[in-house]
């Protein structure tokens, strides 16, 4: 009986652990300011002088995805299912990928394709469906000048209008 106490105590203390929406958990939503968006820069500028095994997919913010014109009409890879976007596209657009702390749209070059600038980002489908009923997708990031490819494993969730 002694040990139920500290528990309940405990358990209530943590019920609103979940509800922060900003990215990562370093910081308290509703003291800091609203994130600015990244810069849309063209591939090439983004990545100049970038050594491509540093280049890692960031996650978007709302201002980011804001910046792209929004979610509406569009999909999104996410490494998790709770998460923010890593890369947004229309399905039959361009798609936008967050590197090196900007945004860089790439328009489709093909089924799942998105190039430019010797950047390139395959999408492929996945037969598996995450705990929360979201398709799974790879997300292939080849960045200019790279040896070798960079594979990521994530979700495909469509917004109104979009499609998988």
């Amino acid at each position: 009986m002694k040990l139920l106490f500290p528990l309940a105590l405990l358990s209530v203390s943590l019920v609103g652990c979940n509800q922060n929406t900003s990215i990562g958990n370093d910081r308290e939503a509703r003291v800091d300011p609203a994130p600015t968006s990244a810069p849309i820069v063209a591939a090439g500028a983004a990545l100049q002088n970038v050594e491509s095994a540093a280049i890692k997919p960031e996650t978007m913010s709302d201002a980011d995805v804001q910046a792209l014109g929004g979610k509406s009409g569009r999909c999104a890879i996410k490494l998790t299912e709770v998460g923010f976007p890593s890369f947004l596209y229309r399905q039959d657009g361009p798609g936008a990928i967050k590197l090196n702390g900007k945004l860089i749209v790439l328009p489709k070059s093909g089924s799942g394709r998105f190039e430019a600038d010797d950047l390139l980002v395959v999408l492929r489908p996945v037969d598996e469906v995450g705990n929360a009923g979201l398709k799974a997708a790879e997300m292939i990031i080849v960045p200019p000048g790279a040896k070798e490819e960079t594979g990521y494993r994530g979700y495909i969730q469509c917004f109104k209008g979009g499609k998988a």
